[in-house]
């Protein structure tokens, strides 16, 4: 059967599910094609991701600097997870996986990195601040270039961030526990999160075949289902007394 759709639109959606099943599904309308239904899901889900991941944290970024504040905030948890991030983001891309099944990680790092140096300008900590963002882009560098890590270590490395995606969720649950109050956490980010961490499963499921990443995918649902289940917990919890606000730190 011949293609139908005009081939302004019928070309990005080949690029983005591949020409075998844009012939099942659009040129023959095949739309309950088991397998490439599940396929063009999967690439659609991932791509909402990665365009979900440009925006997921900055609700998270406005809400700090409308405040003034990190109250609730666990550092290191965002410094954790920019280190999962860069190693996820390198070791998909050596592994010449699709970028719609991991390139929320690079978005998600950037925003992240800012986060962070907002969290130690908020506490006084600028100049490690600058230390931190300079030895965070020399590390991400470093996993790319396969001269100074090869692909044995950068799988140890990825094998890693299954821990490591535990651990950066570990003191923010902490945080919210202890004080019983959420404080400048954007619920919109929390919750946009674990959404998006189920679809990736989804996508994961469907286009990786790696034993690693389906892991870390599971492991980042449950940590991140929790952090959204404390948000819904403590959504109307009081305040305690805020001594994280840039304008009410001592001068000297």
């Amino acid at each position: 059967m011949a293609p139908w759709l005009p081939d302004i639109l019928r070309n990005p959606l080949a690029a983005l599910i591949g020409d075998a099943c844009t012939k099942t599904l659009i040129d023959e309308l095949n739309i309950f094609d088991p397998l490439c239904l599940r396929h063009a899901v999967s690439k659609g889900l991932g791509l909402g991701i990665v365009l979900g991941g440009c925006i997921v944290k900055l609700p998270q970024l406005f809400k700090i600097l409308n405040a003034k504040s990190v109250a609730g905030i666990s550092l290191s948890s965002y410094v954790l997870e920019v280190l999962a991030n860069a190693i996820t983001l390198a070791y998909n891309f050596r592994q010449g996986y699709s970028f719609t099944t991991y390139g929320e990680a690079l978005f998600i790092g950037v925003q992240n990195i800012v986060i962070t140096l907002l969290i130690l300008a908020f506490t006084g900590r600028t100049m490690i601040g600058l230390v931190t963002s300079v030895s965070l882009l020399v590390f991400t560098y470093v996993l790319f270039d396969a001269s100074f890590v090869g692909p044995s270590i950068l799988s140890v490395l990825y094998g890693l961030t299954i821990p490591l995606v535990i651990s950066s969720r570990i003191p923010q649950i902490y945080a919210i526990h202890k004080n019983k109050y959420t404080g400048q956490l954007s619920a919109f980010a929390v919750f946009n999160y674990f959404f998006g961490t189920a679809a990736r499963l989804f996508t994961t499921m469907v286009e990786v075949d790696d034993s690693l990443v389906l892991i870390g995918a599971v492991l980042a649902v449950v940590a991140n289902g929790v952090l959204a289940a404390q948000m819904l917990y403590f959504w109307n919890a009081q305040a305690p007394q805020d001594k994280y606000r840039l304008d009410t730190k001592k001068t000297k």
